[in-house]
């Protein structure tokens, strides 16, 4: 029994979905990219490995709110951002030089990233000056726009100037931004280091923003506004992590320290 009635209503859906699919591929606009190529400064010293909370059977450490507040972000500025890894820390007991490059900037990169700081085992001192002076380098920062993003829980313990050498790159060149990340740091310095007013100070010369943070979320706002790019977000609001609320940053001036 001939059904014309049915052909042609299958012919008419057929034609509406590929229609719609059409105008929105046509519709949608071509993906944004971040100018800036950046490296993450990744602090994995001992102090990392203090304990966040106790509970039976369980122990959660400052690294593990740090890779869980990492893990949210990432989704958000790789498919954007050419992003690397630089961590300090682990290595040959007592060390000044246990700075690795585990990742030079690449596209996508928020899995490599995730594989690399869930396999940091916290150890060892805070050479964070040399680290930035180090990932700077990588970035060809004299020759095209560069970004880093220092994220630390303890001052300068390797005997580093952070305001000093903020001064020298800016000096030698107006193409590099350094945001620093201070997760539950204080204004005093436990070890004699360089204290914290000099990790501002590095961020301050260079035209950067500081980010004093307390907990996930406040990680999560700091990382998302230093790592991100808001021409992006204010484009695409929806591509925002839906994962949780976030607690956004104060808007401040560069060069000021943001307290939450």
């Amino acid at each position: 029994m001939n059904r014309p009635w049915f052909r042609l209503t299958s012919g008419l859906c057929a034609f509406a979905v590929a229609t719609a699919a059409s105008a929105s591929h046509a519709g949608e606009a071509p993906p944004l990219k971040c100018n800036e190529d950046a490296i993450l400064v990744f602090d994995a010293s001992g102090s990392m490995s203090g304990n966040e909370k106790l509970g039976i059977g369980s122990v959660v450490t400052r690294i593990d709110k740090v890779r869980a507040a990492l893990a949210r972000t990432l989704p958000t500025v790789t498919p954007f951002r050419r992003l690397g890894l630089m961590t300090y820390g682990p290595g040959p007991y007592n060390r000044c030089d246990n700075i690795v490059l585990k990742l030079r900037p690449t596209r996508d990169a928020g899995p490599l990233i995730t594989a690399e700081v869930n396999a940091l085992v916290p150890a060892g001192r805070t050479p964070l000056t040399s680290a930035v002076a180090q990932a700077a380098e990588v970035l060809d920062y004299r020759n095209k726009p560069a970004l880093v993003v220092l994220l630390t829980d303890g001052e300068e313990t390797c005997g580093g100037d952070p305001c000093e050498l903020g001064k020298n790159l800016k000096a030698v060149s107006e193409n590099l931004v350094v945001h620093v990340i201070g997760y539950r740091m204080r204004d005093f310095s436990w070890t004699g280091g360089r204290g914290l007013m000099e990790v501002r100070c590095l961020a301050e010369k260079t035209g950067g923003q500081s980010f004093s943070t307390e907990s996930p979320e406040d990680l999560l706002a700091a990382l998302l506004k230093s790592l991100g790019c808001p021409e992006i977000t204010e484009r695409f609001p929806e591509r925002k992590s839906k994962s949780a609320p976030v607690r956004h940053a104060a808007h401040t001036s560069r060069s000021s320290w943001v307290e939450r």
